[in-house]
């Protein structure tokens, strides 16, 4: 099936041969067709399946021009987890926002930064990406608006609700009018979505294109039995070896993603880290550049991680082991998409056994386990 055949505008098909999109992804021929139509819509995908373009390209399509001067109302509102993310939905939109005939401004708000200039430039905006806490900022302060919103968009909702912020989004909800179309998006149905799920949407269609087993087969796993010393030395040793160009890596927690990047660092491996403590101009240009193949290792956290949206990544490293299998599964799906082929290895200390077993029966594979400290890694 093609684009055209879903019902987009030529204008953003021809924005999409042009970005050489072939064909539309599963989750993409689902939802389309349906929020053109004015549905709403519970769609279980994960991060990397072209979930994004399957509700901005309906919903830009559905945009119409305003009559009224601009104003502090706004027409969509996304909300979403974590900075990283705002700006790649924003970038998405605004890529195609340029296939319509008229204008419909988009901007993305978050903390982290000053909040006046995010106040001044809300004027006239159409098209509202934002965090929770930074929204709720921003309507106390009377800068933005929602009396004639259409559609309310949650992207990545097991995230905004296993990060707390179900307070805040009851708050946002009760300040929306009732007539609108709620499009909610998660990596997985928990019983924190499902909540939402009958609190907000109305007769939804459920599209549920979330990842089997098998769609692991393209990554290659193996694991190296290490001591918890020697993690930093083998780390090095497999990137310098294997000439690992675009390699990320995970860790625990803030500091060893720091303690970890200085070390590759010092010892002539171009790499940064990416957490929560850095900036947010720290953040989007280690982010960037690592996207743009300009910097060879991004060591990075869990939550951080979610902004991490490269198709062709080769490299995952997990440097220590996440607390579940499903971070783990989302931690190895940052490679293999897009039908390529990519690497995902584990290094495993003693300590880390055991829950290195666990993870595997619980996604009933096994992983290739190497002695790592038989490995001449000078």
């Amino acid at each position: 099936m093609s684009f055209k055949a879903l019902g987009l505008p030529s204008s953003l098909v021809e924005i999409l041969e042009k970005q050489e999109y072939k064909s539309p992804y599963p989750i993409q021929k689902a939802a389309i067709p349906v929020i053109m139509k004015g549905r709403d819509v519970l769609g279980i995908a994960p991060t990397g399946s072209g979930k994004t373009a399957s509700y901005v390209l309906p919903v830009l399509s559905g945009l119409k021009q305003r009559k009224e001067a601009k104003n502090r109302q706004v027409d969509v509102l996304v909300l979403v987890p974590t900075r990283e993310l705002a700006e790649q939905v924003k970038d998405v939109f605004t890529l195609f926002e340029k296939g319509l005939e008229h204008t419909a401004p988009i901007m993305a708000v978050y903390g982290g930064i000053s909040i006046n200039p995010q106040m001044k430039a809300l004027f006239g905006i159409s098209v509202l990406i934002a965090t929770p806490g930074r929204l709720l900022d921003l309507v106390n302060s009377n800068a933005v608006q929602f009396d004639k919103l259409q559609t309310l968009i949650l992207d990545e909702a097991d995230k905004l609700l296993n990060l707390g912020f179900k307070e805040e989004m009851n708050k946002i909800f009760a300040l929306l009018p009732k007539k609108r179309q709620n499009l909610l998006f998660s990596a997985t149905l928990n019983e924190k979505v499902e909540e939402i799920h009958q609190f907000l949407l109305h007769n939804p269609e459920v599209i549920n294109v979330a990842p089997k087993e098998k769609n692991l087969e393209n990554i290659r796993q193996l694991a190296y039995t290490i001591a918890e010393e020697k993690k930093g030395p083998l780390l090095r040793y497999l990137i310098n070896s294997e000439n690992m160009q675009q390699v990320l890596v995970f860790t625990a927690s803030t500091y060893k993603s720091e303690h970890v990047a200085d070390k590759l660092h010092k010892n002539g491996i171009d790499a940064r880290s990416i957490h929560g403590k850095k900036s947010q101009h720290a953040r989007t240009k280690a982010l960037e550049a690592f996207k743009a193949g300009k910097l060879r290792v991004l060591v990075a956290t869990d939550l951080l991680a979610r902004g991490i949206d490269i198709e062709y990544l080769p490299h995952v490293i997990n440097y220590e082991l996440p607390r579940s299998p499903k971070d783990y599964v989302h931690r190895i799906g940052r490679t293999g998409r897009a039908e390529a082929t990519g690497e995902a290895i584990s290094l495993i200390s003693p300590e880390e056994e055991h829950h290195f077993r666990v993870i595997q029966k619980k996604m009933k594979i096994t992983v290739a386990l190497e002695d790592g400290n038989a490995l001449q890694l000078k």
